[in-house]
């Protein structure tokens, strides 16, 4: 009997060494995983989800905008909530370089999932992992796909101007210089055009696509890759100069509703921006890829779900650098 108990604890002591998370922590080298937050906040997922969609219903831009803050702060080292933070002492923030100032919106958002969440479990969750769930929840809210999301990322003491001016593609970027910017973060061309598929929802400023519609090259002449009658009914409320801040559907067919009709206006030569066309213009794989996600809502989905897993992903901090901030817009 002795024996019994000896081995017994003998047992229990080792399995007091083994994690009790037998999950797939080791995604691309970083320990994120969807079980996170179980024992420390059980009701993060939710709390995100329901501020997430109160606000939606408000006003269905914002799910896109929520999408598009995800995409802003991973680019730029990494996806550690560094876009968040407002200009304070040594920080110049992110939200002053030319593809966020004017454009990235929501962060009232964030803030109220994110003082939600200090009431429920204070210094737990992390804003990385609100913006990450929260551009989920958004997809899913507009009709869109749903994926597990791993967690566990942690927020960053800094944020770098430079990089989101140098590393987010832009609306007038080249088809190689976007695909490089991808490729830059880990990742491909197959992952450049799923994600591109977000602009199934939300809106672009005149200012985004101007040159299209009037000088595309330098020469006077507009984008001739632009269906002309759509061109047309661009410039009624795109004019030459004024206007910059008019606001514009990046997928006019089915604007609020999160579907492959992007791909399907690309193939018509009706893609807003100058970046969305060239996935057709500009290279035969990615014109593969369009043909394909719009002729099949489902494949789309499935890629686009993992590679939105894929981009968040990209350099979290974990372990013990960087902090979970109190406030998203500043360092604790």
């Amino acid at each position: 009997m002795a024996q019994l108990s000896v081995s017994f604890l003998l047992a229990l002591s080792l399995l007091a060494f083994t994690p009790l998370c037998f999950c797939n922590k080791y995604q691309g080298g970083n320990y994120l995983f969807p079980q996170y937050y179980d024992h420390s906040c059980p009701k993060a997922q939710e709390i995100v989800k329901s501020v997430v969609g109160k606000a939606v219903a408000r006003e269905a831009r914002i799910a896109a905008s929520l999408l598009r803050l995800h995409f802003h702060d991973c680019f730029v080292k990494g996806c550690d909530a560094s876009l968040l933070l407002d200009s304070i002492g040594q920080i110049i923030s992110e939200k002053n370089s030319n593809p966020n100032r004017n454009s990235a919106r929501g962060f009232e958002v964030i803030d109220e999932i994110k003082s939600a969440l200090e009431k429920e479990c204070p210094n737990t969750v992390s804003c990385a992992d609100i913006l990450a769930l929260a551009a989920r929840d958004s997809t899913v809210l507009r009709g869109g796909p749903n994926w597990v999301v791993p967690l566990g990322r942690r927020d960053s003491r800094e944020a770098s101007l430079s990089g989101s001016n140098n590393d987010i593609p832009a609306p007038n970027n080249t088809f190689q210089t976007i695909l490089t910017k991808f490729k830059r973060q880990g990742l491909d061309i197959v992952d450049l055009v799923a994600l591109s598929g977000s602009h199934t929802i939300g809106n672009a400023r005149c200012t985004s696509f101007r040159q299209r519609l009037y000088n595309q090259s330098g020469n006077g002449q507009p984008d001739l890759t632009l269906a002309q009658a759509y061109a047309a009914q661009l410039r009624s409320r795109c004019p030459r100069s004024g206007g910059d801040q008019n606001l514009f559907f990046l997928d006019f067919v089915s604007p609020t509703t999160f579907d492959n009709s992007y791909f399907k206006n690309l193939l018509a030569s009706k893609g807003l921006l100058s970046s969305d066309q060239v996935l057709v213009t500009r290279s035969g794989v990615s014109r593969g890829l369009v043909q394909k996600y719009a002729e099949n809502n489902e494949l789309f989905f499935e890629q686009f779900s993992k590679s939105m897993v894929k981009m968040g992903n990209i350099s979290p901090l974990t372990g013990s650098r960087g902090e979970i901030r109190k406030n998203c817009r500043r360092i604790n």
